[in-house]
């Protein structure tokens, strides 16, 4: 792929419009609602973060991804049900799960058999650029949607707030700089993650985290995302101020994930 990263954003962003179009033509908008309002009672995705935080633990979001646009294939034998079952023996306390096809490889049925395999909250990790997609996460099973503020107006951002919360979803607004920061300020969403990739250039690093994780007010309940491979980077990030780290790539490589994941939070077999 020729495209700079910043394109390449772009056109995620352009092919997820298209592509909530085509199931937005398959769907019927009152038929999504109803799904969701009859969907399972939310798991608490915030809750289950706060309380691990509180009694000492780390408030691992590991995350179920088969591919990304950066690294390609991660895992061929991927088994979405046994890879929740091996986070939740892992100690993980939330899951996250990518649904797009077109660049992570993943799905709705992803989501719902790793919700079927574990009773823990789940975010839906995807492009959230429509409002029909939010109606789609509650319908899907999802407690937390993803708003990422690179791709989102201040507007999309605080309707899209307003309707997950009226669905009873709790919201991960990401941000990797001072700008976005400020922004995703400006809503209510307890949940704050860093990402410490830079969209522009896709350098990776968790320093950006150590930097923002102090300009943000304590009655927010910061997440690290991107770049953390072990232990030591975690108490690193402790040090900083972060309560939470959403990890995937890195555990999803491993044969043992289980095994893994223990070790990266320093817990013994």
């Amino acid at each position: 792929m020729n495209d700079s990263p910043t394109d390449i954003l772009r056109k995620i962003c352009d092919d997820t419009r298209a592509e909530v179009a085509r199931r937005q033509a398959e769907h019927d908008l009152d038929d999504i609602r109803a799904r969701a309002k009859d969907a399972e009672p939310p798991r608490g995705f915030a809750r289950a973060l706060m309380d691990a935080a509180a009694s000492g633990r780390t408030g691992l979001i590991a995350e179920i991804k088969k591919a990304s646009p950066s690294a390609g294939l991660i895992r061929p034998d991927f088994d979405p049900a046994a890879i929740a079952t091996a986070y939740k023996d892992g100690g993980a306390v939330c899951l996250s799960v990518l649904t797009d096809a077109t660049y992570f490889q993943g799905s709705e049925a992803d989501f719902t058999a790793a919700r079927a395999a574990v009773d823990l909250p789940m975010l839906r990790k995807d492009f959230i650029l429509d409002e029909w997609q939010i109606y789609e996460s509650r319908a899907m099973g999802a407690d937390c949607v993803l708003l990422i503020m690179a791709a989102l107006t201040d507007e999309q951002a605080r309707s899209f707030e307003e309707l997950a919360t009226a669905l009873d979803m709790n919201v991960l607004v990401e941000v990797h700089d001072e700008a976005e920061l400020e922004r995703a300020l400006g809503l209510r969403a307890r949940l704050v993650g860093i990402n410490n990739r830079n969209l522009k250039t896709m350098v990776t690093d968790i320093a950006v985290s150590e930097r923002m994780a102090v300009q943000i007010p304590p009655e927010r309940f910061v997440v690290a995302e991107s770049g953390i491979r072990d232990f030591a980077d975690i108490e690193r990030l402790k040090a900083a101020g972060v309560q939470g780290i959403l990890v995937g790539e890195s555990l999803m490589r491993q044969d043992d994930i289980t095994k893994a994941t223990r070790a990266l939070l320093g817990v013994g077999a």
